[in-house]
């Protein structure tokens, strides 16, 4: 066993010392089984499809099994191990060993209440767990967006109507044939997944300021990512690392051997979703268990048979079948040609790269080196940096294919025609990045950054709203609207970016209102909409009638006029599209002229609309903002009094503040999407500044289980030291 030390501080945040860098990892691993154990195994226990036989055998539970098995992210294991770098196996068996000697010394009451006992974790677990952080929701939220594209081609949309919602990735469609494949209901609704606590992932923002915008002269890095944060425990899990003369402050996820986000003595970093679109489906021709191709004629699939295991119930065995495109949607049995969807995502075969790259990343000491390292990671992320010598630069990673000229990716193609497949992956020279800009400064908020690659590898992004937001901010444009200095010459200190991260202005929301304005109706609540400073306060009065006027727009264009009405109200209820994709539909609604609009003009729609939508009784935002966190395994199932779920509370912030404040209900259940963790480090000092939606430990009684939440409620930083100043409270 490595030898390492662990304290915490006041914070409850573990620090861990150790002679050696397999040491620290080693301690890591021990700190993530004390303190997360339940929430480690559980991710386990979801990617390698074994709910119904370790947690529950539902129905529900059958059908979130069987979505894991169809992505088999716990089988293709050949080879990645032996794909290790030294130090990445030396750092990946350090940490297993922790990890189990954790496990060893006390098994989760949980697990015991379920009548289970967790298996060792080995290394082939961490690489399980790195494809799931690179697919949830991520690759998900791509492959929703284009299931419902063939839907709207099948529901009869015109093309024109298409072409504008979806402008420039159109190439390849032939509605001919989309109409005639045949969709298969999935054998498992995304929210079944979430409802069960796996961790949805999505927007975020992060930023890099050279020395000449700082007051210290050195570079400035801040990060908040977006995830579903009414969960308990928080994904992430923060630490401070020293092995020598090298420490490191930041965030781990429980279950991978790395600092993902935070800070070294040398280099900090920050990471949000790309929007890369990595999963591409292609429509194959199926008769008798076989796909044809134009140059092989008829070819058997390959069949995977999975058999999942339920507690007190008979194992139910699952076939699924595989061609070099991916996994089918259905079954090719049958003499009679069909045509099917295939699907296939770059990072199935892919793992090890990303535990090589977290390996490497703990001893990079500068920008260039970082951008190297992380540009070889199959985890689809934006990366920004900042090192020591007051560089500062951002890379993309990820598997992005290289396609046939003219397509995207976003429309099915058919898969028997071999100029259709994939042609090798996109080189990381070639994606989106850049080091040392003349402006001084780097934003990414999940926008569309292919302007900074060679090759485009993102057709659906989110939204510029926040990172133009932040661009206002951080370039030393000011705003009335927040306590940051106007001067274009601006320095600005680590702790000013907690300003920035909780700023609640939209743009969004102004583009709309400068043509709303002038059209609301002569009532109370026209003139508090018409007097709203587009922001989302909790107690702001103008944000909630503006979001009513905003959903009755929607389900007025898009259901009236284009979907029907039912089609538009699941979109909205049981789908995440509109909180993923909005950018495509505002589009449409902030147009002078559009084909949704039908011979209406925009500003007679928006009148007539406004008079139906902005209406009494006028409500606080916050109201309508309640939402409890819930603990992973029993949220709802204990008394509120005995603190496994916390709340209500209220989240600020709408879809396009850069502070988002995301709550949606989906078939019963509500999401969020907000500042998971917002951290900001200035390289010329040795701390970071942070807080985050939870606490260190997933020990509903222990002291740490959300011992953060009140800073993260009032957006307050703790401060994180290298330096292990004044007593240490026993780990």
């Amino acid at each position: 066993m490595e030898q390492f030390d662990i304290r915490r501080n006041e914070f409850g945040v573990p620090h861990i010392t150790a002679e050696t860098t397999a040491g620290l990892f080693t301690g890591l691993g021990y700190a993530h089984g004390r303190d997360r154990g339940m929430q480690t195994i559980f991710m386990r226990v979801l990617g390698q499809g074994r709910v119904s036989e370790i947690l529950d055998s539902s129905d529900k539970s059958l059908g979130i099994d069987t979505f894991f098995r169809w992505m088999n992210w716990a089988g293709r294991m050949e080879g990645h191990l032996d794909r290790l770098t030294t130090p990445a196996r030396e750092i990946l068996d350090g940490y297993c060993e922790g990890l189990n000697r954790a496990l060893s010394e006390k098994t989760a009451w949980e697990y015991r209440l379920l009548g289970c006992t967790p298996e060792p974790w080995r290394p082939e677990h961490t690489i399980l767990l790195a494809r799931m952080t690179g697919y949830l929701t991520l690759s998900q939220s791509q492959a929703e967006i284009e299931r419902l594209f063939v839907e709207m081609v099948q529901a009869g949309v015109p093309d024109e109507k298409l072409r504008e919602l979806f402008p420039g990735i159109l190439g390849g469609m032939d509605r001919d044939l989309i109409q005639k494949v045949e969709l298969s209901e999935p054998d498992i609704v995304p929210r079944d997944l979430w409802e069960l606590g796996a961790p949805r992932m999505m927007a975020s923002n992060n930023w890099v300021l050279a020395g000449s915008r700082t007051e210290s002269g050195s570079a400035i890095l801040a990060n908040d990512p977006h995830l579903e944060t009414n969960r308990l425990p928080n994904i992430w899990y923060e630490v401070v690392l020293s092995a020598g003369d090298r420490y490191g402050i930041g965030a781990t996820m429980p279950g991978l051997p790395g600092l993902l986000v935070g800070r070294t003595n040398r280099l900090s970093v920050g990471a949000t979703y790309s929007f890369m679109d990595a999963e591409d489906s292609w429509i194959e021709r199926c008769a008798g268990g076989r796909y044809f191709r134009e140059d092989s004629g008829w070819v058997p699939f390959s069949v995977r048979t999975e058999t999942i295991l339920r507690k007190k119930k008979d194992p139910v065995t699952r076939t699924f079948h595989e061609n070099p495109h991916g996994v089918l949607d259905g079954d090719p049995a049958g003499a009679e040609e069909r045509l099917l969807l295939c699907t296939g995502w770059t990072g199935r075969d892919a793992g090890s790269e990303s535990v090589n790259a977290l390996a490497a990343l703990w001893s990079a000491d500068t920008v260039s080196e970082a951008m190297e390292i992380m540009g070889g990671a199959a985890i689809s992320f934006n990366w920004v940096f900042a090192d020591a010598d007051g560089n500062i630069g951002y890379q993309m990673s990820g598997r992005a294919p290289l396609r046939r000229e003219g397509t995207s990716g976003f429309v099915p193609l058919p898969g028997w025609l071999p100029g259709n497949d994939w042609r090798g992956m996109v080189a990381p020279s070639d994606m989106p990045r850049v080091i040392n800009p003349d402006c001084g400064y780097i934003i990414t908020a999940n926008n569309d950054l292919n302007h900074l690659g060679k090759t485009p590898v993102i057709n659906m992004p989110m939204a510029p709203y926040r990172a133009n937001r932040i661009e206002q901010l951080v370039g030393g444009a000011g705003d009335e609207t927040t306590d940051l200095p106007a001067e274009t010459t601006a320095r600005f200190r680590a702790e000013e970016m907690r300003t920035i991260q909780g700023d609640l202005l939209s743009l969004e929301a102004r583009a709309f209102m400068q043509i709303l304005e002038p059209l609301l109706p002569d009532t109370e609540a026209g003139r508090v909409l018409g007097a709203w400073d587009c922001r989302y306060p909790a107690d702001s009065q103008g944000a909630y009638l503006f979001e009513c006027f905003y959903e009755a727009l929607r389900a007025e264009v898009f259901g009236r006029n284009g979907l029907g009405p039912a089609a538009e109200g699941f979109i909205a209820k049981e789908t995440g599209v509109y909180t993923d994709f909005y950018l495509n539909f505002n589009n449409v609604l902030l147009s002078e002229r559009s084909s949704w609009f039908g011979a209406e003009k925009r500003d007679d729609l928006y009148r007539r609309v406004a008079a139906r939508a902005v209406t009494g009784p006028i409500r606080p935002w916050g109201e309508t903002r309640q939402v409890t966190m819930s603990h992973i395994l029993f949220g709802g199932t204990f008394p509120r009094f005995l603190g496994f779920d916390r709340g209500p509370i209220a989240l600020p912030g709408g879809r396009a503040t850069v502070n988002q404040g995301q709550i949606y209900r989906s078939a019963g259940r509500t999401t969020t999407f907000a500042p998971s963790l917002r951290f900001a480090v200035d390289m010329g000092s040795r701390t970071l500044h942070s807080n985050m939606a939870g606490g260190p430990s997933d020990r509903r009684f222990s002291r740490w289980y959300a011992s953060d939440l009140p800073r993260w409620l009032e957006n307050r930083y703790k401060t994180l030291s290298a330096d292990a100043d004044g007593a240490r409270l026993p780990f």
